[in-house]
């Protein structure tokens, strides 16, 4: 079996695009929730979101290459090549037939959807786009990204909702560790910030209908009533370590464990006993050969919802038993908002950079403690901390579960 190691990362994220400034931002308790920008929100329940600010797609792609991309496909190509370029990858010097391209989206391209749906109600069914298919389905940001950097090993995409981008990262281990790859590109990517997909998870009463940014996203807290949509995305470099080594590329973490479970219970609620979240914990930690006490960090998915938080707090404490009350937890999306399938790649970028960093961010807006909520949430600022093990949890709508355990080097 191979060591997995992480060697390059990228992020656009609502806190700033690039991995140290994301980081940073966190790390200091920026809240990205604000008013929505991309769509006039009169007459909808929502109307705050963390949107991706300042970016500008050809920057990293000319300009008709992008006119024929999603904005998922946008974020996606902007965090690979801050990845590729900071692993210092010589693309002529290694085999792209053992190089893959794992990347996950939860919803794909629903800004396309919406936008030639409309012109075919208005105009016809000979006005729709040519590219609208291959614009719209998910598959589409492994798809550019491997004809980009040339990779020709397994590309395929991980759909499964919330925890689609961390899912993608275990795959990604998973094809490397067991020798099927040498190095992927793995991580999610999502711009679901629309009209109707807000309006499909604000009538299903899952998205927070506060009207001030700093009382939104809650997680953790009593007053927490629902989460907050964000977009942009998360990719990271994997290699086995005798690969990274090879080329001499820097080595950021290892990749020991991942989980993935599911919890045969409800399309959308977790399982109130918290057991799939628990077992995809468990699972990371035995392939990991990490003890409860030997945990950190955990980056919870904490979305601020009533049952999301109240049953993962219980999935934790059943997965590390008392140690459960040592560990520090946060809920990064108090600041990012929920990325959905990009989610558990940011995270994961989070937890990394906690291990890099000593640095534990902080859950934010947290100003009503939950007598059933008792554990060690990092509450508004930031710990130093001495992080070698950290946990990053996923978990989707379906009951999907993922867990992957991040390890000092």
């Amino acid at each position: 079996m191979n060591k997995v190691v992480i060697t390059g990362m990228g992020a656009v994220t609502p806190l700033g695009g690039g991995v140290e400034k994301f980081f940073e931002n966190a790390a200091k308790g920026v809240c990205g929730i604000d008013k929505i920008t991309s769509f006039d929100t009169s007459g909808s329940k929502v109307t705050l979101a963390a949107e991706v600010k300042d970016f500008n797609a050809e920057d990293y792609i000319d300009k008709k290459e992008a006119r024929r991309m999603d904005r998922f496909c946008h974020f996606a190509m902007a965090a690979a090549e801050e990845a590729i370029g900071g692993s210092g990858l010589d693309l002529g010097s290694v085999n792209l037939d053992r190089c893959g391209v794992i990347v996950g989206s939860g919803i794909g391209g629903m800004l396309t959807y919406e936008t030639e749906h409309i012109k075919y109600m208005e105009k016809g069914a000979n006005r729709v786009s040519a590219f609208f298919i291959p614009m719209m389905i998910g598959n589409m940001a492994s798809g550019f990204l491997s004809i980009k950097y040339g990779f020709r090993g397994a590309n395929f995409s991980v759909v499964t909702a919330c925890a689609s981008g961390a899912h993608a990262i275990g795959e990604a281990f998973r094809q490397i560790k067991h020798g099927y790859l040498d190095m992927a590109i793995a991580g999610g990517t999502e711009a679901a910030i629309t009209p109707f997909a807000c309006a499909g998870f604000a009538n299903m009463t899952a998205l927070s209908t506060a009207s001030d940014p700093n009382s939104a996203s809650l997680p953790f807290d009593k007053r927490r009533n629902g989460f907050v949509m964000g977009e942009g995305a998360g990719v990271l470099v994997l290699e086995s370590e005798s690969h990274a080594l090879k080329r001499g590329a820097k080595i950021y973490a290892e990749i020991a464990g991942y989980g993935a479970t599911g919890d045969a219970y409800h399309i959308t609620s977790p399982d109130p006993e918290g057991d799939g979240a628990c077992r995809a914990m468990k699972q990371a930690m035995e392939e990991a050969g990490v003890l409860p006490h030997q945990v950190d960090y955990i980056n919870a998915h904490g979305t601020g919802t009533p049952l999301n938080d109240k049953f993962e707090t219980l999935a934790i404490k059943n997965a590390l038993g008392e140690y459960a009350y040592k560990t520090s937890i946060s809920s990064t999306k108090s600041m990012t908002g929920h990325l959905l399938g990009a989610a558990g790649a940011i995270e994961a970028i989070i937890s990394v950079m906690a291990i890099n960093k000593n640095i534990i961010p902080p859950t934010i807006n947290y100003l009503e403690p939950d007598e059933e909520l008792d554990l060690d949430y990092t509450v508004n600022k930031a710990k130093k901390k001495q992080v070698d093990v950290a946990l990053s949890n996923s978990l989707g709508f379906g009951g999907h579960n993922a867990a992957l355990l991040f390890r000092r080097v």
